[in-house]
């Protein structure tokens, strides 16, 4: 889930295009994403057993004992007749692997509780660096967490219940399916895995959705799922679909996104976003021997001590050297500005620091311990996003008070209902509707006519997300990991050993 910048000056000349038109449509044909993305890790045990041909050889042995002359029987082993070997019976049992939709919990599919590690990659110069940014102290404090089998575990597993999702949607993601039956298939597999489906007060807390499923259409950059009483959007051929979804065990975000695309004139388009991502994860040799040496030994690798200024840099770099033709017209991709990478917090998806896309001046450096969304938005339109129409979701404000006195009687309960079901968790009208929540789009009679859910914003308790856009008819992608900075490398959370 992409982390929103205030700079909007540079895109106030063209009016926000509604959410409800055919521009938010896209997808990708069956089965494209395993050889692009492959993203896949399905956790089963193998399980059977073998067809013998004992039968035939025990007849073999009796039919030759009859050529033989008979023998005295002076010994127990020569009186035995021999016995007729059983054929071995096939194990009926089927090897547990995970249905689609995945419905299997992942506590079924590997009942040691041990599950993947993620990519395991080495920070190089980096990791060898004398001057670090935190003290003694507080790294020590940092690594605490980091040492905890417990943190890590609900880490991959979070990580492992994300890949069997996504790896489903990509094999059956499909033009003529509703955004809404796409979303709600993700959210009830990611629930179904996790075998929670946070139903009860404080159960979504334990385990659950990280964000609202993201749905992004062509033009609309990022923050778009389907709410209710908004006109469903029908997937088509032509257009091209970002999927943007988190999972969380026990407040550990993994945030991880992918795009789709059934038409390959976009192949360049996606191509040069996931490049871009996986350059903001581990940068190249051939951009690094290129970029000045730093005083402090430091290297333009994604880790401990890099400064994220770097890793923008050659993030911009890789993205602008592709360019895609749609439709005759040669557009190149340019990255997305205004939306960010950042860092996860617990029960936070957005944390204090952020990574663009472009070149900055920013020293900020990334320290150990840290948690990172490491994504990149391009597109084939101006490179700047605005709000658009309707809401993505809400969240509560870093001051949000524990209990509030609003003016609204059913404001008051739904605080109470988004304390105890979402916290600081990012939620959307679905979510709610999910509860059973009534009425709190409901308008009253006040100073103002207000809604409940407006009460709360009005009131500084929820903040408000917005769909994020560029210019109509342009196309825009996103690719994005979860990686953990460990001491001495890196984890790519989200990502299996197999890609």
């Amino acid at each position: 889930m992409g982390s929103k910048t205030l700079d909007d000056e540079h895109y106030r000349d063209y009016d926000c295009p509604s959410t409800t038109g055919s521009c938010f449509v896209g997808g990708e044909s069956r089965g494209r994403h395993t050889s692009r993305d492959g993203d896949g890790c399905m956790g089963s045990r193998g399980a059977g057993g073998d067809d013998g041909d004992d039968d035939d050889e025990s007849h073999g042995a009796i039919n030759a004992t009859t050529t033989l002359p008979l023998m005295s029987h002076t010994s127990a082993e020569t009186s035995k007749k021999k016995k007729r070997k059983r054929p071995r019976k096939k194990n009926k049992e089927s090897a547990l692997k995970q249905s689609s939709p995945p419905r299997v919990p992942l506590h079924d599919l590997f009942p040691s509780d041990d599950y993947p590690i993620g990519e395991l990659l080495s920070y190089g110069t980096a990791s060898e660096t004398t001057v670090r940014t935190k003290s003694c102290e507080s790294r020590c404090e940092g690594r605490r967490s980091l040492e905890d089998s417990t943190f890590l575990n609900d880490y991959r597993k979070a990580a492992e219940v994300h890949r069997q999702v996504r790896q489903w949607v990509q094999q059956t993601v499909k033009p003529g399916q509703t955004l809404t039956d796409i979303a709600i298939g993700i959210e009830d597999s990611a629930r179904a895995l996790l075998g929670n489906a946070g139903l009860e007060p404080g159960h979504s807390l334990l385990a659950g959705m990280g964000f609202p499923t993201g749905l992004s259409l062509n033009h609309c950059v990022a923050h778009y799922t389907p709410n209710p009483g908004q006109k469903d959007i029908v997937l088509q051929h032509e257009d091209v679909m970002k999927v943007d979804f988190g999972v969380h065990i026990n407040g550990w975000i993994v945030d991880s996104a992918f795009t789709v695309a059934f038409d390959p004139t976009y192949d360049n388009l996606l191509a040069a976003v996931k490049d871009a991502t996986n350059t903001g994860i581990r940068v190249s040799k051939d951009f690094a021997s290129r970029c000045e040496p730093r005083t402090n030994g430091s290297s333009q690798n994604a880790g401990i001590d890099v400064r994220i200024s770097d890793v923008s840099a050659a993030i911009q770099e890789v993205m602008e050297s592709y360019e895609v033709e749609i439709r005759g017209k040669m557009f190149p991709v340019k990255p997305v500005r205004g939306i960010c990478g950042h860092d996860i917090k617990h029960y936070r998806i957005h944390g204090e620091k952020t990574i663009p896309f472009v070149k900055n001046s920013d020293q900020t450096k990334m320290e150990e311990g840290e948690i990172f969304a490491i994504e990149t938005f391009g597109t084939t339109g101006r490179g700047f996003v605005k709000d658009g129409k309707g809401i993505y979701g809400y969240g509560l404000s870093h001051d949000a008070p524990m209990q509030v006195a609003l003016p609204l009687t059913s404001a008051n309960r739904l605080y109470k209902t988004i304390k105890e079901n979402f916290g600081n968790l990012v939620f959307c009208r679905r979510y709610l509707d999910r509860l059973g929540c009534e009425r709190y789009l409901a308008g009253v009679k006040l100073t103002h006519k207000q809604e409940v859910l407006n009460c709360l914003v009005s009131n500084g308790i929820l903040e408000p997300h917005q769909p994020l856009m560029d210019v109509p008819e342009s196309y825009s992608a996103q690719f994005e990991h979860t990686i953990l900075l460990r001491e001495s490398k890196k984890e790519v959370l989200s990502r299996g050993d197999d890609y």
